[in-house]
């Protein structure tokens, strides 16, 4: 910020928008009102312009596009998840794997230069959209969120995310997990090119396949267990795995059995539905998808394809990975599964901070807003880890609850302030020793 002439603390107004975020959510300008019922150091001269104006800096394009993707320019933002990965480096940091996903947000107007129609996870094809891609590390720490306009195909993205990682982070060689939206046949092959060589564990395209379906699910072999099928909800879900190559590629085969059971009674209630509504004819069945995959329609006529219902039973609770990794089946099935820690982050995103919908209507502002999601992912990360660390597992409800008890009251007495703490409740102490910071006094003088 050197030379901008910036009238507001620019920090503490990031600060406080972030805050916000991780505490309650809600809309920008709530901020400005929740703000007065806390103690949170100078912000008391920050007005919403201000944090508007904070977001566009953050989103603000560089005159160094050097490592910019073909669908988004680099941002003030990128220098901020640069310095955050450096400073939480050290002699033996690297990147064994990095988790990749993507989700659309959409805009509730045109929603500036990201905004644009396309493939809308939210079911919003009505609405202008952006696409955002999150890459964490294997210890769930958000390493970068990545923001293209809401036209961008998944499987255009994997391989500029890759090589802008390896640019920006200035690793080597890693590995990357990824959903089975992020491939395809092109894909694969630049992974594989002896320039990138990057080891991958991707999921496969099971029904749309026709390596996948025909070759290698038909084949024969012993599955391997990892997780037998627990008594309780906490223990793993149950897993077995067996090992196929098929063309020179190798896949991995996982299967979890309570699934496959899950998924034969499923189907079983669908086509004992549909022998039930088949009289009714034609009309009122083909508008039911779960009902069409089953149906065959002739001149009229509609019976349940057999066939259909044949091959729908060969995926029946299964997955498949293809990889290029020496990795075992267990681990591989293993590092896959850890992908959840992306979809979890989604769902904190979209939900625990209110992304979305997005009202701002210019590309930096819009930018600047969604990164603050991701610091406030950061930060609780952070917190996460740090509670972890010290042997604590607590819910994020219970959390912020036992904080907000946390109280100050103000008396004053014979000439003196003083300031009177209330008690900490539940789980506040801990949380408080776990980062390391001390708990005020239960009585000081100001």
């Amino acid at each position: 910020m050197k030379g901008r002439k910036f009238e507001f603390d620019v920090e503490r107004a990031i600060f406080l928008t972030v805050l916000h975020r991780l505490m309650v959510s809600g809309s920008d300008r709530y901020c400005d009102r929740w703000r007065r019922d806390y103690a949170v150091e100078g912000v008391d001269g920050i007005e919403l312009h201000h944090m508007y104006r904070a977001m566009a800096f953050l989103g603000e394009e560089l005159s160094d596009q050097k490592d910019a993707t073909p669908f988004s320019p680099r941002c003030i933002k990128d220098l901020i998840e640069e310095e955050i990965f450096f400073d939480r480096r050290d002699l033996f940091s690297g990147l064994d794997l990095v988790f990749f996903d993507t989700t659309s947000i959409y805009f509730e107007g045109a929603g500036g230069s990201l905004g644009k129609k396309g493939f809308s996870k939210d079911h919003r094809p009505d609405l202008n959209q952006m696409v955002v891609g999150a890459v964490l590390d294997d210890n769930g720490h958000p390493l970068c969120c990545e923001m293209w306009p809401g036209n961008t195909a998944d499987v255009k993205t994997l391989i500029p995310v890759i090589d802008r990682i390896r640019k920006r982070f200035k690793i080597g060689r890693f590995c990357i997990v990824a959903d089975r939206g992020m491939i395809s046949a092109d894909t694969i092959a630049e992974l594989e090119n002896p320039e990138r060589k990057i080891p991958y564990i991707l999921g496969a395209r099971m029904r749309k396949v026709n390596e996948v379906k025909q070759e290698v699910l038909s084949r024969s072999g012993r599955y391997t267990e990892v997780y037998p099928e627990g008594k309780s909800s906490k223990d793993p879900s149950p897993l077995k795995v067996k090992e196929v190559r098929e063309n020179g590629k190798r896949y991995i085969v996982c299967i979890n059995t309570r699934q496959a059971r899950k998924d034969v009674k499923d189907r079983e209630a669908i086509i004992a539905s549909l022998k039930a509504q088949i009289k009714r004819g034609p009309k009122a069945l083909v508008g039911n998808k779960g009902y069409r995959k089953y149906l065959k329609v002739q001149r009229g006529s509609v019976t349940i394809d057999l066939e259909k219902v044949k091959f729908e039973a060969r995926f029946d609770g299964k997955w498949v990975l293809q990889t290029n990794m020496d990795l075992s089946p267990r681990e591989v099935a293993l590092k896959y599964k850890e992908l959840w820690q992306v979809e979890r982050s989604f769902r904190d995103l979209k939900t625990m901070f209110e992304t979305r919908p997005v009202f701002h209507q210019r590309g930096d502002t819009i930018r600047g807003h969604v990164f603050c999601s991701f610091l406030a992912l950061v930060l609780r990360k952070e917190l996460q880890h740090r509670l972890e660390s010290s042997k604590h597992f607590f819910e994020w409800s219970h959390i912020k609850q036992d904080l907000k008890a946390l109280q100050e009251v103000r008396i004053e007495e014979n000439g003196k302030q003083l300031a009177i703490r209330s008690k900490c409740e539940g789980v506040c102490g801990k949380v408080f020793q776990a980062v390391g910071v001390a708990v005020p006094p239960t009585i000081r003088e100001i």
